[in-house]
Formats: structure tokens, sequence, C-alpha cells
């Protein structure tokens, strides 16, 4: 068999922060400690990366790209309460993979003007995305709601989406588990259009509050 060629520094660069950042926390990570962790020189470090900031920027990007594909996708056609449920769970698990972006946001975006900029852009289209879906689930008759409800609960559910993975934090820092952490934030978004559906769409919620609810 081939051998696969060794991953270029830049790449190991960004995976080990992106790990180390999202385990410690991004103001918790030095530059020092990413190259440490490399084994490699602070230099060979900065000649790659100039400053944190670069390689923070980076990992950035390339969760703006993720995002983005996702939250394009209920423009495309009618979404049922099952594309929604899939949607949320593919959403938060994509915030989780670079859940240091959520839990530092506030200190991320009080020093680093790209990620004020694009991370607003990003809240105005998760906000966006909601109302597709929702506007969806009201053509098919599976949601009854006014149109400012419906900007409403776009509102609320960006919200959610947005800070869940701090408040999970805070309630147990001590036990942070992917799965359980996106499926629960999956179906608290749910919960905020319980009262709003019908048909089928409301006995899926009634379904999934039999696992995520406290019994």
């Amino acid at each position: 068999m081939a051998r696969k060629p060794p991953r270029r520094t830049r790449e190991r660069i960004v995976e080990t922060s992106l790990r180390l950042f999202n385990e410690f926390g991004e103001p918790n990570v030095t530059t020092t400690v990413i190259a440490e962790e490399l084994n490699i020189s602070p230099g060979n470090l900065y000649y790659h990366y100039r400053n944190k900031d670069a390689i923070t920027n980076t990992i950035f990007g390339a969760f703006e790209r993720e995002v983005d594909v996702l939250l394009a996708a209920p423009a495309r056609r009618a979404a049922t309460a099952e594309d929604l449920w899939l949607f949320l769970h593919l959403l938060f698990e994509t915030i989780w993979r670079y859940r240091f972006l959520y839990r530092d946001l506030n200190d991320l975006l009080s020093r680093n003007r790209l990620l004020e900029v694009h991370f607003k852009q990003i809240l105005a289209r998760k906000v966006a995305a909601a109302e597709a879906l929702c506007r969806g689930l009201s053509e098919a008759g599976e949601l009854r709601a006014t149109p400012g409800e419906i900007g409403a609960l776009a509102t609320n559910m960006t919200v959610v989406i947005t800070y869940w993975l701090s408040f999970e934090y805070v309630r147990n820092p001590r036990d942070q588990q992917e799965g359980p952490i996106a499926a629960r934030g999956a179906y608290q978004v749910m919960a905020l259009l319980a009262p709003f559906l019908v048909g089928e769409s409301r006995r899926l919620v009634e379904t999934l509050s039999l696992e995520y609810l406290p019994a």
C-alpha cells in the first residue's frame, strides 16, 4: 500500500490548535503551548502563522464554510419536522466541533474584528434559516403562527442555538459529551416550536420529549 504523505505543518498547527482551544479554551492556550504540543520551535510556528489570531481566523474560516452550507439548505425546499430535526442535529454537531468559538464567544468578539463582523453575519443567516424552516412548516399546514410569531420564533431559536453550549458548560462543566449535548440542544430548539405545531410535527416533538425531558 502506498504511504500517505505526511501532513503539512500548517495543517498540523490548525488541527492541534483546534483541539487545544476546544479542551482548554482559546484564551488559555498560547502559541508557545501550541508549538510545544507539536514539538516544533516557536519560530517555525510563526513562519506559518504570525500570531494566534491568524490561527483562530483560519479555524473560523473552516467553521464558517461548513455552517454556511447547512444554513443555506432550508431555502432550497420546504422542510418537514423530520428535516428540521436533522438540520438541528447537523448544526449542533458542527458547532460542537468548533465549540471554543461559542464558549469563548464574548472574549473573542471583544478583540478580534474579523470574528466580530463575520459572526454577526452568521447570526443573521441563522435567523433567516430558522424563518425559512418555520415558513415551510406553516405552508405545509404543520405550524400555525402569524408572521410576527414566526419572526420571534426564529430569533429565539437562534439564541438557543448560539448559547446552548455555554448553558450546558455552566450547568455541568465536567461532563461535556458530544452526543447528549447536541441532541439536547436540538430538542430544546424543537420545544420552542411545539406550541405552534400540529399534526405529525407536533407528535414528533411529543415523541422526542419522552427521551429528552427528565422523568
